[in-house]
């Protein structure tokens, strides 16, 4: 009698973060053919400014039609400056003018998901304000979205500190209840972020308990996207340092954990780890591959 074969488990799709400079399509195609990227993020703006650009329309076909021959899923990463928490009326008018231009490129470049920071209420006493600024700002967006099509934005619990308004995964509740959990909005969960902000994913099952978490407060199909970002710093330091997989505190058998966890089968995975060219994301890309069941 044959020995019962153990269950195949949809493939993640693994890549990384990808340059754009010089042009959307004559850098970023090249780059992702040379780590061997499965899927691909980039930015469409200035990731530390304010300044909105209208993008190359020839660039812009040229990089969807590259990325749908490759088969390559997009995704965008909006400016790190978004908080919709900010106590500054300006900065929150700015953070929902930057999404819809983050979506807007998206959707001519095909991306599925724009991913931006959770955000932080800044000062003492603002939390609750806060969550009201963020349904205010990202209701219109989502609805926006969802009748264009796409693409979805995913909210990215941030590293801690500062008063966040999602930093543990278990925080991503109340945002979701903010925005009454609208289809439109998915969670991109980043493993550097989350050790930093006091989940031992490097303790024994302790990826898979914070996985779990985050399925129970968040639901089994809301996870789209994962940055896979080994940690140059301790648990709970708040600190968002990046480190290539199993060269920093968190370690290879945690990523190990990541790549078998139900709730990350069939989503992308990207690294945002140190690379010089592309050697070090094809290099963590392919250690990834490796730790895939």
């Amino acid at each position: 009698m044959s020995a019962r074969s153990e269950p195949v488990l949809p493939a993640r799709r693994v890549g990384s973060h990808t340059p754009t400079s010089g042009g959307l399509a004559r850098a970023a195609l090249p780059y992702a053919d040379a780590a061997a990227s499965e899927v691909v993020q980039v930015y469409v703006s200035n990731s530390r400014g304010w300044a909105l650009p209208a993008g190359d329309p020839t660039q812009d076909a040229l990089f969807r039609d590259g990325c749908g021959e490759r088969g390559l899923p997009v995704f965008v990463h909006a400016s790190l400056l978004v908080n919709l928490g900010s106590p500054t009326p300006a900065t929150v008018t700015r953070s929902a003018e930057t999404l819809a231009h983050a979506l807007r490129r998206g959707r001519a470049i095909g991306a599925q998901g724009v991913v931006f920071h959770a955000g932080s209420s800044v000062d003492d006493g603002h939390a609750e304000a806060a969550l009201r600024q963020v349904r205010e700002s990202l209701l219109p967006l989502l609805d926006e979205t969802a009748a264009t099509g796409g693409p979805m934005l995913l909210v990215e619990p941030s590293a801690g500190g500062g008063r966040s308004l999602a930093s543990r995964v278990e925080h991503l509740g109340p945002y979701l209840d903010a925005v009454d959990r609208h289809p439109m909005l998915g969670v991109c969960f980043d493993t550097c972020h989350a050790w930093a902000a006091g989940h031992d994913l490097a303790a024994e099952g302790g990826m898979t308990a914070t996985l779990d978490t985050l399925v129970d407060t968040v639901g089994a199909d809301r996870l789209r996207l994962v940055h896979a970002n080994d940690s140059k710093d301790l648990c709970g330091s708040t600190r968002d340092r990046h480190e290539n997989i199993g060269k920093g505190s968190i370690g290879e058998p945690a990523f190990a954990e990541l790549m078998r966890h139900p709730a990350t089968a069939g989503v992308p995975v990207l690294v945002e780890t140190p690379s010089e060219k592309h050697v070090g994301h094809a290099a963590d890309i392919a250690t990834l591959r490796r730790l895939h069941p």
